[in-house]
């Protein structure tokens, strides 16, 4: 089996750290005290979450419910958090020898006081591949089945299906995954919640913290910490497989934060012009070496914003969080998305929203496309250099979504890796992509999905761009004359090698990147390679 429990008693206790130290031996023995029910199958989790007070029962069905381990006649099940309705960047804290003690009473705490309370324990699968396949435990209060049903959606359950599939996995010198939640317990000082992470021990335990995201995120954060540990490169992003005759598959993953456009381009059809195998939209690894990717979870984690009420993707919910609802002119509950209640409404949607779906590509990787907003970029860019694409996949430029909570819509912002949930050292994401441009041949673009010289850059101009690629049409040119960056030339996006100004804001934007590198502390800190790399390319615009 993968991730390791049930050990030898010779094998439990302090000559075994790895496994045991006070965080994660505190939040394991939770789940074993007398007050805890363990919920093993997604029919039992549905009943629990459909009369759980607050839940709205709607009137649309599932589709293919009893594929899905659910009852034949289950509906779409919709519960509202509150008033924070997205992610708490600043609610985490990572678990180190100053802090350890002080949180580990924080959460003896917290447990003692749950021992009134009616906990639920569930187990999945994280991993969707004999290559990896981890075991992940949650344990949430009774009030919160809404959050365990869609964390077993989420995730795979350890059916006769898959048992054998973990049974079968690749070992690794790692304990099994525990998640300790109390949404209803405010930590003093951590009003606005509180996410603990023990990186090294595979435990975590949030406080204050209704929103299902963090539960997904807080499960998927500890399996890509372990990804890492065991020569994989953790991607926060979508991929798929493009089939062109006989032609030999692209594979291509993009990369960007919730609302950059990820989800669409992963989902997109391309009119039919190609097969189109999807591993997932959000959460992947790729293995080092022999370079396979495998995906983390089934189903997707989507916002509802762009599906309105009678959308078609609409038949493929399972649950939905923090919309609206409404009856129809039949007198039938219906969810009212679009965002329309609050920003971020989200839903869990079913695996069948993909028509072809794959759980592993054996196949290396082709391409990585980075996606920022950036209006002093082009809609399509093409980087030479490895160092450089590493560097720009670890300066990526975006603008952060109602995902998380109190964001600027509008601030320009730089997320490594579009990936704000990290847990280990950046200069590691930054040589493992590094290594994949270097060794594995993988090439690397900019995406820019945002507005170009005030004009906005439609979804149809970026497949577009990526079709051609995909067929072998692009054309790319020097960047105002740069060896290493280069642009496509596309039609009511020109650019005029003589523009100063352009070549200015595209520069001051390069300093802003630098300027971020520099402001990089402690584990965040990047190579010197990075900020040299970014120098020399705005040197050599600036020489013009």
């Amino acid at each position: 089996m993968a991730t390791k429990s049930h050990l030898k008693r010779q094998d439990i206790g302090t000559n075994n750290p790895h496994l045991f130290n006070p965080i994660r031996t505190t939040i394991e023995t939770a789940f074993y005290k007398n007050n805890v029910i363990a919920v093993t199958s997604l029919e039992e989790a549905y009943q629990l979450a459909r009369h759980s007070p607050g839940t709205i029962e709607s009137d649309l069905p599932i589709y293919r419910s009893e594929d899905l381990g659910l009852p034949r006649e289950a509906k779409v099940l919709l519960f509202n958090d509150g008033g924070i309705t997205g992610r708490q960047a600043s609610a985490r804290r990572i678990i180190d020898q100053n802090n350890i003690h002080a949180y580990s009473k924080t959460l003896r705490e917290s447990i003692y006081h749950n021992r009134d309370v009616t906990m639920y324990h569930a187990t999945v699968m994280i991993g969707l591949h004999e290559d990896f396949a981890l075991k992940a435990h949650l344990l949430i209060p009774e009030g919160f089945e809404n959050t365990l049903y869609s964390w077993m959606l989420n995730f795979q359950m350890m059916d006769e299906a898959w048992l054998p599939v973990y049974e079968e996995s690749r070992a690794f010198d790692e304990g099994d995954i525990f998640l300790y939640s109390d949404p209803d317990h405010y930590v003093s000082g951590h009003e606005n919640g509180l996410a603990l992470f023990d990186r090294d021990h595979n435990a975590a335990a949030l406080f204050g913290l209704r929103y299902f995201g963090e539960h997904k995120k807080a499960s998927l954060t500890m399996a890509w910490t372990i990804a890492k540990r065991q020569n994989f490169t953790v991607c926060h992003g979508g991929i798929k497989k493009i089939k062109r005759g006989n032609q030999p598959p692209y594979i291509m993953s993009v990369f960007g934060l919730s609302g950059s456009g990820k989800s669409t381009l992963t989902h997109a059809k391309h009119n039919g012009k190609y097969n189109v195998e999807v591993l997932h939209d959000d959460a992947f690894v790729i293995e080092n070496d022999e370079r396979y990717s495998i995906s983390l979870e089934p189903s997707y984690f989507d916002k509802v914003a762009d599906y309105p009420t009678d959308s078609e993707d609409n038949r493929f919910l399972l649950t939905v969080q923090n919309v609206g609802a409404t009856k129809d002119e039949d007198g039938l509950i219906v969810p009212v998305t679009e965002d329309i209640r609050n920003g971020n409404g989200r839903a869990v949607k079913s695996k069948f929203w993909t028509p072809s779906r794959a759980y592993k590509f054996s196949e290396p990787i082709n391409a990585i496309f980075w996606i920022m907003k950036d209006d002093t970029l082009p809609p399509i860019m093409k980087i030479h250099d490895a160092a450089l694409a590493s560097t720009m996949g670890a300066v990526l430029a975006t603008k952060r979504s109602s995902a998380e909570e109190g964001a600027d819509p509008n601030a320009l912002t730089f997320i490594p890796y579009a990936n704000p949930f990290r847990l280990y050292p950046l200069t590691e994401d930054y040589e493992n992509f590094k290594r994949l441009f270097t060794n594995n041949k993988v090439h690397c673009y900019i995406l820019n999905t945002g507005s170009f010289q005030n004009k906005n850059i439609t979804p149809e101009i970026t497949l577009s761009a990526i079709e051609n690629i995909i067929e072998g049409n692009d054309d790319f040119k020097p960047f105002f004359g740069s060896r290493e960056l280069l642009y496509a030339p596309i039609e009511g996006y020109d650019i005029d090698p003589k523009d100063k100004a352009h070549i200015e804001a595209f520069n001051a934007r390069i300093q802003k990147r630098i300027d971020f590198i520099d402001s990089l502390k402690g584990e965040d800190v990047l190579p010197r390679e990075a900020k040299d790399t970014l120098s020399a390319l705005k040197r050599e615009l600036g020489d013009l």
